[in-house]
């Protein structure tokens, strides 16, 4: 590792995606930076204003759509979104890809257009040392303006492609090939178009070609992935020397969380339910879990997301709007999750088994990857039986072996944080670029 103390104080500007899955992931890498004497920026979208600056960074902010009539919540596009396009999430992810992945890359492809001109402006303005970038498509201005810059894929690996592992998206298993090649050419036809779109408009606006079955362009300088080595993917192709694996960035910013009082003194054990900011705005959905959950002998705290207000609680459930993940996850004992990358890599920091009701993009590759390593078990979100849920929860709790293997896990990530090594590697990145 590197000295604490940087030889010069570098200005690092991040630019995540508009969600709380990307943003989080900066900022436990920003802080890392930010105590080191380094100036951290964040570029982030309107709606969000005001967030980053209430944990002491800097923003800029812009836009990537034209403004609203009314004021927006942070990320409220893509809540929206999430909730208008709630019914293709019950499909087979074969006919999500045109219903659901494909018109998710266009409105992201759509907003890297329409912010173009002003992040070329941003960049201009900050002169920075290093851009970090945490998102699924390129940004040409990246390229542009000429800066140096780094990328940070903070979704399931399959991003990075390999053809000895499965179609990204799929959620279909490593070791059986069977609907690999037909889900490829669904992916291929649902994108072809606006890939070749996409690409043109790169190459008009200062980025190379776009890599073939992508939308994203690896940086030439530094490239970081986050997913722990116990659940890794094996790759034909090893990955160049610029890209690195942080195992897990486990932000350290969070707010201390204590158990409500009418918990603290149960014995029962404490069960984690978080669907992400997205995946909760579904409400029938939670409505439908707290149901299911309701007569369970456990004791539930619940991340209600968005929609808060649209469903209650059962009686042996406690929750609010937005928890502070990273201080409830070591006081637990199980997390039920949707598979967002975020959640599911904490988990493993953190040493907990899950059940993951996978509902949309790389959400059901992770759900299957963790499943397949034996870290947890893969529910059919819309389709399964409430006792295989209550006996999934109780299988896992009482898994000794598993319970081993976790702490194993555990004790390895916490030795050697992902947000140090990224930090470590960003100042590398910087002085090689002075």
């Amino acid at each position: 590792m590197f000295s604490d103390v940087p030889e010069r104080a570098a200005t690092i500007v991040f630019f995540p995606e508009g969600a709380f899955g990307p943003t989080n992931n900066c900022v436990g890498i920003g802080d890392v930076l930010r105590r080191r004497g380094h100036r951290v920026v964040f570029i982030v979208e309107e709606s969000f204003a005001g967030t980053l600056e209430a944990q002491g960074f800097e923003e800029r902010t812009m836009r990537l759509n034209p403004p609203p009539e009314t004021e927006e919540a942070p990320g409220q596009f893509w809540k929206d979104f999430i909730r208008d396009t709630a019914p293709v999430f019950r499909k087979p992810t074969i006919e999500q890809l045109s219903e659901f992945i494909a018109p998710t890359f266009q409105a992201l492809i759509d907003g890297a257009k329409y912010v173009d001109a002003r992040l070329l402006e941003i960049i201009g303005e900050l002169e920075p040392d290093l851009v970090v970038e945490d998102n699924v498509v390129t940004f040409p201005a990246l390229f542009a303006s000429g800066r140096p810059w780094a990328r940070i894929d903070s979704c399931n690996p399959l991003e990075i492609k390999d053809p000895d592992l499965p179609p990204v998206f799929s959620g279909l298993p490593t070791a059986d090939r069977s609907g690999w090649a037909e889900f490829w050419d669904a992916y291929r036809a649902a994108h072809a178009e606006m890939h070749a779109e996409f690409d043109a408009f790169c190459r008009e606006h200062g980025a190379p070609p776009l890599p073939a079955d992508d939308f994203i362009h690896a940086s030439p300088s530094l490239n970081l992935y986050l997913y722990p080595d116990e659940v890794d993917y094996p790759r034909r192709e090893p990955l160049g020397p610029t890209w690195h694996n942080l195992g897990a960035s486990v932000r350290a910013t969070d707010p201390d969380w204590r158990l409500p009082e009418e918990f603290a003194d149960a014995d029962e054990p404490l069960v984690y339910l978080s669907l992400g900011s997205l995946g909760s705005a579904d409400v029938e959905l939670m409505r439908t879990l707290v149901a299911e959950l309701a007569e369970a002998p456990y004791r539930f705290i619940v991340s209600k997301g968005p929609q808060a207000s649209e469903f209650d609680l059962a009686p042996n459930m406690a929750g609010a709007e937005f928890l502070p993940q990273t201080s409830v996850l070591p006081q637990v004992d199980l997390v039920i999750t949707h598979g967002g990358n975020n959640t599911v890599t904490e988990s493993l920091y953190f040493g907990k088994p899950m059940v993951l009701l996978p509902i949309f993009w790389d959400q059901h590759d992770n759900a299957q990857r963790i499943a397949e390593t034996g870290f947890g078990v893969r529910i059919d979100t819309y389709a399964h039986d409430p006792d295989d849920l209550r006996g999934a929860i109780a299988r896992l709790l009482d898994d000794a072996s598993l319970a081993d293997r976790l702490a194993q896990t555990s004790r390895r990530l916490q030795a050697a944080p992902g947000t140090v090594l990224a930090a470590d590697l960003i100042e590398r990145t910087v002085r090689s670029t002075d």
